[in-house]
């Protein structure tokens, strides 16, 4: 043991960190002769790390037991997390005592399972504990801003509470590019397209970067550029970026398959478009690997573009199959936004170009199949409120939402008051004037997360919000402790500090007194109001609210300009030929005609009716039933003859 330590000490003095196979081959050596050595092993491990050799340092770390293992924890999780093995990595990380380094690596390894909470919280605690390098420090803050980023675009920004760049964020190009992603994932496009061209400037200046190193991290700015130009509409800029985006230069699988994807679709112009084109450009993009796969919410949108592009080239047969056993391997209901997109996709494969009523026709079926569908469902509502069947669209939700009050499944409940339908089914009820029920839905909802660490803060304003509006105490009881809550954990929000304050402001005023000052006065909110203008504009009239949607269902208004203008159609005179205007007409002329004074009934000959009497002559009883049972009908054009026969004159 003292001579291989000599030795691999004696290699380390004459080696650097440039040489990293040398200190392989002499580890290699020296664990010929002793299989065992941790300090070989040890050298060894490092030094396939430095060479990024993940998978072969993972390997000489299991081969070494549980001895090495205990001796490499850091470079163990680091090497996990580099290949991929997230999981692992950051139980490792977490488990043992790696020190700053391993917090880091936990950061790293949550950030890229998409576990974006509990990343923000480890870089908010290294954060507190004042790193004392400034290179530290400089990556904290620059992953705070990447994982703040990735919170906007997985819809947790409410957890984000600083979204305004300082002047320090704004000097360096990666800083700045984080924000514009958190930007862009807030929906703000304009104000990311800003910030990346300033990153972009930022990049170009640096003076710290070699010339390829400014080459490789243009790259994905520029790709970021191009899918806000896509988004925004602007065709021509986003072609301009196209020449400069080379994706053989990209090194990143996941960067370049959305690089490829967006230049896919930047190409195919509606003047030139070819479906079947477009499918064989789009299925020529490789596919990332674990090591480098993307997220989620990218992942979803390329899957997303592969069956749109299949629905373009009408594989509807392939589409179901392929999405319907998707859908049978994963439980419902669920709130995954992957399994509910690939549930609509099913859907437009079984409508198969149809829109509207009919579409509903071939959808609704599919909901005796899948009533725990919450993709089927929410395309159902889509549908009745485009049609203008606001009615039909809340019975749907109910019903599903009834099905869900009756399961005793807590994932289930989970999904029954999920924000995201609660506030579906709020939007409908509000079309429709229904504040009793909005106010009983967001009641129900409160009480079920108010007690829940993973609350939803936008749900309990709105539902402390309408609960103010009731004369209930219990009512505004709830609303006090949901806005109690609400202020305690973020005091900087003024929506939160003025329902706390209206919630006690007539029961217990002393109690809110001190947050009086935090919001502004009434003067200065009515400072820019014009009383005189108001009051002569008058109050505006509300139109009803009705059941059917806005816009439909209706006929379309005429033009003012064109109502004017139009002239109304004269009828022509309908009088009879032999009209006398000086002679008075008959006053019984609007009764039927046998109704008249003047009407004659016409009646038959002496002789005929004398033949239809008796007179006590004998009568032919037979021939009478035979005439009464079986009655005489002229058919038209149905016998044999020729019917066009004249008939014989009779007697005048």
């Amino acid at each position: 043991m003292a001579a291989s330590l000599q030795s691999l000490s004696g290699l380390l003095q004459r080696s650097t960190i440039d040489d990293p196979e040398e200190i392989i081959k002499a580890c290699n050596a020296q664990l010929k002769k002793s299989k065992n050595d941790l300090d070989a092993l040890h050298v060894k491990t490092v030094a396939l790390v430095k060479l990024d050799r993940f998978e072969d340092a993972i390997r000489v770390i299991e081969e070494g037991g549980d001895a090495l293992k205990n001796r490499v924890p850091l470079e163990w999780s680091y090497a996990l997390y580099k290949a991929g093995k997230l999981d692992e990595a950051t139980r490792i990380a977490a488990a043992t005592e790696t020190g700053r380094g391993g917090k880091h690596v936990e950061a790293q390894a949550t950030y890229r399972a998409e576990n974006f909470r509990r990343a923000a919280e480890i870089y908010k605690e290294l954060s507190a504990e004042n790193p004392a390098l400034a290179q530290e420090q400089n990556d904290i803050h620059i992953n705070s801003r990447a994982t703040d980023a990735q919170l906007q675009w997985s819809g947790l920004g409410s957890l984000v509470h600083n979204t305004r760049p300082t002047r320090e964020d704004l000097e360096a190009f990666e800083t700045t590019y984080n924000i514009a992603c958190g930007a862009i994932g807030r929906g703000e496009l304009d104000t990311g397209a800003v910030l990346l061209k300033r990153a972009k400037e930022l990049c170009k200046s640096s003076e710290d970067l070699l010339p390829e190193d400014k080459v490789a991290e243009l790259l994905p700015i520029a790709v970021q550029q191009l899918y806000v130009a896509l988004k925004q509409g602007k065709i021509d800029e986003a072609k301009s970026l196209t020449e400069e985006i080379n994706i053989a230069d990209i090194p990143e699988l996941s960067t370049k398959k959305i690089a490829q994807n967006n230049i896919t679709i930047t190409s195919q112009s509606e003047s030139e478009s070819n479906p079947f084109i477009l499918h064989k450009q789009f299925h020529q993009i490789p596919a990332s690997t674990d090591g480098d796969r993307l997220f989620s919410f990218q992942n979803r949108t390329l899957i997303g573009n592969s069956h749109v592009i299949d629905l373009l080239v009408r594989k509807f047969d392939g589409i179901i199959r392929s999405t319907t056993k998707a859908l049978s391997s994963h439980p419902a209901p669920t709130a995954s936004p992957d399994i509910n997109t690939l549930s609509i996709f099913n859907i437009a494969a079984h409508a198969r170009d149809t829109t509207g009523e009919a579409s509903l026709k071939e959808v609704l079926p599919l909901l005796e199949k899948r009533p725990q569908d919450v993709g089927l469902v929410l395309t159902i509502i889509q549908l009745y409120v485009a049609a203008g069947n606001v009615s039909s669209a809340i019975s749907v939700l109910e019903s599903f939402f009834k099905r869900l009050d009756e399961s005793i499944s807590e994932s289930d409940k989970d999904i029954r008051f999920n924000p995201g339908l609660v506030g579906v089914l709020i939007s409908l009820y509000r079309i429709q004037g229904r504040k009793a029920h909005i106010k009983t839905e967001l009641a129900k909802a409160a009480s079920h997360w108010q007690p829940r660490a993973d609350k939803s803060p936008s749900l309990l304003r709105a539902a402390g919000a309408s609960l103010l509006t009731s004369a209930n105490p219990s009512d505004l009881d709830t609303a006090g402790q949901i806005f109690t809550e609400l202020h305690s954990a973020d005091p900087t929000d003024l929506l939160a500090t003025a329902g706390y304050i209206a919630s006690y402001a007539t029961t217990s005023p002393e109690k809110v007194q001190s947050e009086l000052q935090k919001l502004s006065p009434i003067q200065e909110l009515i400072s820019g109001v014009d009383v005189s203008a108001l009051e002569a504009a008058g109050i505006p009239s509300i139109a009803p609210v009705t059941t059917v949607a806005a816009g439909t269902g209706r006929k379309r208004p005429a033009d003012d300009s064109k109502q004017g203008a139009t002239k109304k159609r004269v009828r022509k005179s309908r009088l009879p030929k032999d009209y006398d205007p000086s002679k008075k007409p008959d006053p019984e002329r609007w009764l039927p005609l046998r109704d008249r004074s003047s009407y004659r009934p016409k009646g038959k000959k002496g002789k005929q009716r004398a033949a239809d009497r008796t007179q006590g002559g004998a009568v032919n009883e037979k021939s009478e039933e035979s005439a009464a049972s079986t009655p005489v009908i002229q058919a038209k054009g149905q016998g044999g003859g020729n019917s066009k026969k004249k008939k014989g004159k009779g007697k005048k």
